[in-house]
């Protein structure tokens, strides 16, 4: 029987990877997100090209109560989740902190922080009712460092960060694993939300080397989630190879 993992922000970028990926590694997989036509799609994708079975949530991690009614509607038989996967996020905007947008900054935090907690509070007491389960966080490199201009987004995958070191220890004692992956640049619609929809802008910031990709990410996920029992990976920072980190890539 293949293991069931639920991804957040699955209709685009590593989240879609991911569900992809999984699928084709025997996973069955519930893929959630905003986009009802996205999902649609994905699963038609899936559905051809692997064996794995789909479910598809539609709602939206920074509403509590979509969150509890989507994830209250799975039918029996998905009830039983192995993996979680917290992969819905964004950076919204890119300005100095006394130039910011209110707007954006609740963006950010409700989905990036808010959004994550939502979720893992509704599906982490069935994983400790069991004791088995595994977590995944996406967070950043942003998370590890801070850099001009990032200041709340850098703050929510500080956020991220320390929330799952205290999961891991919260989690210890019931036996599920939990991990942060963080990854640097990706070429995803990450730049494209950024820049609010400025392709342009977003462009840019992939020119003149070779980032890393969604499918590059979702294989990192798939490598810690298939670790022996007694393995756990706590904490992995992923990036291009001619990115060393925030501040500094090389131009080939």
């Amino acid at each position: 029987m293949n293991k069931i993992a639920l991804i957040t922000g699955a209709t685009s970028g590593i989240g879609r990877a991911t569900a992809i990926t999984l699928s084709e590694n025997n996973f069955d997989v519930i893929i959630t997100g905003r986009r009802q036509e996205l999902l649609e799609d994905l699963k038609k994708e899936i559905v051809d090209k692997s064996s794995g079975k789909v479910h598809i949530l539609h709602f939206d991690v920074r509403n509590k109560e979509e969150v509890d009614t989507a994830i209250d509607s799975l039918p029996k038989d998905w009830q039983d989740i192995d993996i979680l996967v917290n992969n819905a996020g964004l950076a919204v905007g890119l300005e100095h902190i006394h130039e910011g947008f209110i707007d954006d900054w609740e963006r950010m935090i409700d989905t990036n922080m808010k959004g994550l907690l939502y979720v893992t509070r509704k599906i982490a007491p069935s994983m400790v009712e069991k004791k088995h389960g595994h977590i995944v966080n996406i967070g950043s490199t942003a998370g590890k460092e801070a850099y001009e201009k990032g200041n709340v987004y850098c703050g929510t995958k500080h956020a991220v960060d320390a929330i799952t070191k205290g999961m891991r220890i919260d989690m210890l004692k019931h036996k599920i694993k939990v991990t942060a992956i963080n990854p640097g640049m990706v070429e995803t619609e990450f730049s494209l939300v950024r820049f609010k929809g400025d392709e342009e802008k977003a462009d840019k910031v992939y020119k003149g080397f070779t980032p890393l990709y969604g499918k590059d990410v979702a294989d990192a996920i798939l490598y810690v989630i298939t670790r022996p029992e007694h393995v756990c990976i706590n904490d992995m920072i992923l990036t291009a190879t001619a990115q060393a980190n925030s501040f500094y890539k090389t131009i080939e």
